[in-house]
């Protein structure tokens, strides 16, 4: 990271941006092309690696990419509150964010794909929820696990 002096490593730093944040923007390679589209997630951090639960319907582009190469990197962030300065070189935006890369793996054990599932809904909804056998099965769930992960933040001073 060229600005060392805005990176974040701590991940009690990094666990408050991805609780603030809803959406996740998940790129892949389809061929010989870029793809990258915004999803919700939900997420755990477990012995150094990130792993970001994610849904979505049963077939789409984003399934046969990640099914043909299943590596992809992610951003998430708040924009914050924009920076209005005398020049705009110098305005910007305070911001947090958590980027990454790592690997797709899509969960067909109905007890890990419902965990994935309560894990997210946790996240977005703020509350619990139990899922059955039957509403697992009509979303894909995926997982990308990442152990090359950092943040960064410009803070409000």
């Amino acid at each position: 990271m060229r600005r060392k002096d805005r990176e974040v490593t701590d991940i009690g730093e990094i666990r408050q941006i991805l609780d603030s944040c809803m959406t996740v923007c998940v790129s892949m390679i389809d061929g010989d092309r870029p793809y990258s589209v915004p999803l919700n997630y939900g997420y755990e951090i477990e012995d150094g690696a990130l792993t970001l639960y994610l849904h979505c319907a049963k077939e789409g582009r984003k399934i046969d990419i990640l099914k043909s190469n299943n590596k992809a990197c992610f951003t998430i962030f708040s924009e914050g509150e924009p920076i209005h300065a005398e020049t705009p070189c110098s305005s910007g935006f305070f911001y947090s964010s958590v980027f990454g890369e790592g690997e797709a793996y899509f969960l067909e054990d109905m007890n890990e794909k419902k965990h994935a599932l309560k894990i997210l809904t946790a996240h977005q909804m703020k509350r619990d929820y139990e899922f059955t056998d039957e509403q697992a099965d009509t979303v894909c769930v995926f997982k990308i696990v990442s152990t090359n992960f950092t943040g960064k933040r410009k803070p409000k001073m």
